[in-house]
């Protein structure tokens, strides 16, 4: 006899996709901090043998990350990530089919105050990354430092995140038998600075050493755009040349980390708070760009395969944003 269940109620539907939001958020603001503290603290108290235990564990697996990290299944499965895909909802598109023979190299584009659509889409199967590109085995790239901090590096390493260094991407593209996806953020968290809504500044034109990757593995370039990225958070005013720029931008080049001004709404109302708005995401796969490999390419070798990705990555916007509600005068502008 089959069972089926009732489907939840709208009311506790929306109360759960706004918890596993929330924990989201509060898990990369908050949970470092206390990861550290915790470690620190049980050495000082009867339980000093877990700290000292995972020290030796730390020593013993310090490579992990850079070696293409520890998936955990279970964890990027978790319904958590579904009700938070629902919530605003967020949406993976595929425009071609990826050659499960093949290592890929994504661009993601913007970056956003969180990249929000990055993570569902490339550390959870929440979208259906797996149904969608079969064979596929996607990474994504973070911040060297918080793979520093003890018991969350494990945590990180569970969806398929990578540290953002050359070791780390090469080990995922110079895999022989293929079907590696490494997706890079490209403006990283500088471009953050500039995520607001109706904002399509991409932190780009400089940035070519991801496009030196590429020709040093012979790895396809693949543009992605994420339309909705920017419109989740609302930032203060903070135009280059200000003080507050100036400012971010110093303390960006000390700790690794930009510290944007951001608010939305709350938990239980929704005039002011860190919750992000309940607005959509759709993240659009553009068509992989082949690359010739070279071992030390020229710069003018990669000069030219950069702006053939802009010119992809413009014509991925143009073909699609009319779909999202962009208006025909809104393009792409690379800094």
């Amino acid at each position: 006899m089959k069972v089926e269940f009732a489907p939840l109620h709208l009311p506790l539907r929306r109360r759960l996709q706004t918890a596993s939001v929330v924990q989201w958020v509060f898990s990369f603001l908050v949970l470092g901090l206390c990861c550290a503290a915790l470690f620190i603290y049980l050495f000082f108290t009867r339980f000093w043998l877990i700290s000292a235990l995972y020290t030796a564990w730390w020593l013993i697996d310090r490579e992990t990350p850079h070696k293409g990290g520890r998936r955990i299944h279970v964890i990027r499965n978790s319904v958590v990530w579904r009700h938070m895909r629902d919530y605003f909802p967020i949406k993976l598109v595929k425009t071609t089919e990826l050659d499960p023979r093949k290592n890929y190299l994504l661009g993601f584009h913007p970056h956003g105050v969180m990249a929000a659509g990055a993570f569902i889409n490339f550390c959870t199967e929440a979208s259906g990354f797996s149904t969608l590109f079969p064979g596929i085995t996607p990474h994504l790239m973070m911040l060297s430092l918080w793979f520093r901090i003890p018991f969350l590096r494990d945590y990180l390493m569970s969806g398929g995140l990578v540290p953002s260094d050359k070791a780390s991407a090469s080990h995922v593209l110079r895999r022989p038998e293929g079907g590696n996806v490494l997706t890079i953020i490209i403006g990283g968290a500088q471009e953050a600075l500039d995520a607001r809504p109706g904002s399509f500044i991409l932190l780009l034109r400089k940035r070519k050493g991801f496009v030196r990757l590429a020709i040093e593995h012979g790895t396809p370039l693949v543009p992605v755009f994420s339309f909705g990225e920017n419109e989740l958070y609302e930032q203060v005013s903070n135009p280059r040349g200000s003080w507050l720029r100036w400012l971010q931008y110093q303390l960006q080049q000390i700790m690794g980390v930009s510290l944007p001004l951001f608010h939305a709404r709350g938990i239980f109302q929704y005039s002011f708070g860190l919750v992000p708005y309940r607005r959509p995401i759709c993240t659009v796969v553009g068509k992989p760009i082949p690359v010739q490999r070279k071992h030390n390419p020229s710069e003018e070798e990669v000069d030219q395969l950069h702006q053939q990705y802009l010119e992809e990555l413009s014509k991925l916007f143009e073909d699609h944003k009319a779909k999202y509600n962009i208006p025909e005068d809104k393009h792409l502008e690379f800094i």
